[in-house]
């Protein structure tokens, strides 16, 4: 038993702030990206730089005159250009320098990045793509890293298309195949904390575990169905 009216380490002061820490919500503006030129050509862009093109730049203003208004405590992109960029102007209203991650980069998509995406369907999958539970993985760690850093905190965070949609599939506890994917620019508000997110992730990781296995198939129809929509990195 603690006894927290002592100071650490003889009370429980480092474990009340733990609690506390693992207890208040996180609010999350989720963004992806603006659209950019690969995405506009249809190439699968995976973790390449890309850039924004000129209605990306204008999505990303739209983005930015919305939440003008709001108030946040950080603003996070993934480490890939064309997030960053999109970040970057979203941060202006708001004076907050923009931090990365490359937890928040999308999917790696291997031999199958820079193809012409309308041209891979029906392809097997190579083995060097990310795997959909190394996926999840990462989106739970961008979770639990978000929630233990700014608990009780607003903070915008810009990613991608695929994993964003990992992202929503651990905040909700389902497989990615139940998420509806973001569209260029668009923002979901999410709010959990770090004790929710390890018990979503959970379920998360169960829901896609037991779909693969109930179909071998499963992984052909996911690639069809996944690269189909691929533009939405």
């Amino acid at each position: 038993m603690f006894d927290l009216s002592l100071p650490p380490p003889y009370g429980g002061g480092v474990f009340l702030c733990h609690y506390r820490t693992m207890m208040e919500e996180t609010t999350i503006y989720l963004v992806r990206h603006g659209e950019t030129t690969d995405n506009a050509l249809q190439i699968m862009q995976g973790q390449t730089q890309g850039c924004l093109n000129e209605q990306g730049r204008e999505q990303a203003q739209q983005v930015a005159q919305r939440l003008a208004d709001e108030a946040f405590d950080a603003i996070i992109a993934s480490d890939l250009r064309r997030a960053i960029q999109t970040a970057e102007i979203i941060a202006v209203p708001h004076n907050i320098p923009v931090s990365t991650t490359p937890l928040l980069r999308e999917r790696d998509w291997g031999s199958f990045t820079g193809r012409f995406i309308p041209d891979l369907k029906g392809e097997v999958w190579p083995d060097d793509i990310e795997s959909e539970p190394a996926l999840l993985q990462r989106a739970a760690d961008f979770l639990q890293y978000i929630t233990t850093t700014y608990p009780g905190k607003r903070v915008v965070a810009v990613g991608h298309g695929i994993i964003n949609k990992a992202i929503l599939a651990v905040y909700a506890g389902c497989t990615m195949r139940e998420v509806q994917r973001m569209m260029n620019a668009e923002v979901r508000i999410l709010s959990t904390t770090a004790e929710r997110t390890a018990t979503s992730a959970a379920t998360a990781m169960a829901a896609t575990s037991t779909a693969a296995s109930a179909s071998k198939a499963s992984t052909t129809a996911d690639a069809a169905g996944t690269v189909a929509t691929a533009s939405a990195e």
